[in-house]
């Protein structure tokens, strides 16, 4: 028995003892010295008999250590009880077991709470990752970037806020885009309309000015913002207006001049206070347009129609005063008669001169006046104008001569041509005094073709000059009334010039003569004035 339960033992690794029904040993696997006492009173043995499982764990004097004891009965083939079976297990294996038990248990939960935690972080990084790009985009658009764009996830609720976000980043990109369209647009029109704008806010401050304002006032960049206007202004006037609009709130209107004496202008001044909801003024807007051309336009046509009055008045009143004499009795008397009809047929020339003159002027500066153009020499028209006024001046013992240089063919209207030379040529005469001299040159440059007029008469003052071409304007208005002009001709010439693309200039001195210098291009476009 021995022999069996040591080889039961080398194979299952414990300690094997086969007992027999009275608690012999039978057979026991452990080497020992000492006899074997009787094992029935043994726990495990016990147990086994009946019918429960017999274990037992105890410090086995045989072997020194503390054995697990387990023991199952053994039957016969009539189920009959005949020994016991026991087997003894070092508590160290089993110790070692549980500690690798547990080992295994530990290390499995530490695996877990790894694979947990890095779910957790990878679930939860999943699920945050979407809200702190949110978070970025929307703090990008509270600083106004308004291109900022986030993932769309596709986890339901934060998806919905990604494209929530994102459509609001959309809307407030289109509005702040169409917003800084308009602004721009509306800066460009402010910036460039023709009239000046000021903005002034409720404190006097200048807000807004426009390049217009600027060239008005005649101020550099934007110095003038966030300036008071009484302290930049120098117009007391314009000054006073703007205070009247902030002291009555209401639109008002005024033609103020504005600039140094030589340089000053008229502007249509126009103010209006800026109202908000409550109407509590808010500020006012200032509008300045330049109506100095407008002003002078009108004084030229107040002058005009007083002169046309006056210069009609003296030859009608003329007819009218020795017509009335004649009738009186003078045609009576022979020489009167005579004397009388001459004034009058002499007065009559002139108004028809002037009525002519004036129907000329009229039709040249009409937007659709046509020039003729052909190819003419201004050498011949000169040398024919100079022929038929030669008579004239040689009344006055005036030397009229005509001398020439170059080619002077070139295009331009014939008529219009004499016209110009008639009128010039005719100016000189009247100026110059007896004994004079005038002088008509005519010289082909290479693209131009030029013409003078120069006489020894008595003269323009300087200050004068600009002024000569002015309808109605006389040097010596008592001179030029008694040859018979009628202050049209250099008007007509003028506009004749400028339909003929030429330049014209004066130089005078007084007493001493004056020259008239026309400068015409020798080839001309074909147009209608």
């Amino acid at each position: 028995m021995d022999e069996l339960a040591e080889t039961i033992s080398g194979r299952i690794l414990a300690r094997v003892t086969i007992l027999d029904l009275d608690g012999q040993v039978l057979g026991e696997s452990a080497e020992t010295d000492q006899p074997l006492d009787n094992h029935l009173d043994r726990p495990e043995i016990r147990s086994a008999d009946s019918n429960d499982d017999g274990y037992e764990i105890r410090y086995s004097e045989t072997l020194g250590q503390e054995l697990l004891y387990y023991a199952v009965p053994i039957t016969d083939t009539d189920d009959q009880i005949i020994g016991y079976f026991r087997l003894g297990l070092p508590m160290t294996s089993l110790q070692a077991v549980d500690q690798t038990i547990w080992i295994i248990i530990a290390a499995s939960f530490f695996v877990a709470v790894v694979v947990i935690s890095l779910l957790t972080f990878r679930v939860t990084k999943e699920m945050m990752r979407p809200i702190d790009e949110a978070v970025k985009v929307a703090k990008r658009l509270a600083k106004g970037d308004y291109s900022a764009r986030t993932f769309e996830n596709q986890h339901a609720e934060i998806g919905q806020l990604s494209r929530s976000l994102n459509m609001l980043a959309y809307n407030l990109d289109y509005i702040s885009k169409r917003h800084q369209a308009q602004q721009e647009r509306m800066e460009t029109l402010i910036e460039n309309m023709g009239s000046g704008l000021l903005l002034i806010n409720v404190r006097g401050d200048i807000s807004v000015m426009n390049k217009a304002s600027r060239l008005i006032f005649q101020v550099e960049d934007q110095s003038w913002l966030n300036r008071l206007y009484h302290d930049v202004m120098e117009e007391p006037g314009l000054v006073q207006f703007i205070q009247s609009v902030f002291i009555t709130e209401t639109k008002q209107r005024d033609q103020l001049t504005i600039g140094e004496a030589y340089m000053s202008k008229v502007y249509d001044v126009y103010g209006a206070p800026v109202l908000d909801a409550s109407g509590k003024i808010r500020g006012m807007t200032l509008v300045l347009h330049d109506i100095t051309e407008q002003k002078k336009l009108e004084q030229v046509r107040k002058d005009f129609v007083a002169n046309v009055s006056h210069e009609l008045k003296t030859p009608i009143t003329s007819i009218k005063g020795f017509s009335e004499t004649l009738l009186d009795g003078a045609m009576d008397e022979e020489k009167l008669r005579e004397k009388f009809l001459k004034i009058i047929l002499k007065e009559s020339e002139r108004l028809q001169s002037l009525i002519h003159d004036l129907l000329e002027l009229s039709k040249i500066e009409r937007s659709y006046f046509q020039v003729h153009w052909a190819e003419m020499t201004l050498v011949q028209i000169a040398d024919e104008v100079v022929t038929m006024l030669n008579d004239k001046a040689s009344t006055k013992e005036i030397n009229l001569t005509l001398a020439s240089s170059g080619d002077s063919t070139m295009q331009g209207d014939p008529e219009r041509m004499k016209q110009i030379l008639i009128n010039i040529i005719n100016n000189a005469i009247t100026y110059t005094p007896a004994s004079g001299k005038i002088e008509v040159m005519v010289k082909g440059n290479q693209s131009t073709v030029e013409l003078k007029v120069t006489d020894t008469g008595i003269g323009i003052e300087e200050n004068e000059i600009p002024r000569v071409f002015e309808r109605f304007y006389r040097v010596d208005r008592a001179r030029s009334r008694n040859s018979g002009g009628t202050g049209l001709g250099l008007a007509i010439v003028k506009h004749l010039a400028e339909a003929h693309h030429a330049s014209i200039h004066v130089q005078s001195k007084q007493g001493e003569g004056t020259t008239f210098t026309l400068v015409f291009p020798k080839e001309q476009i074909d147009e209608i004035f």
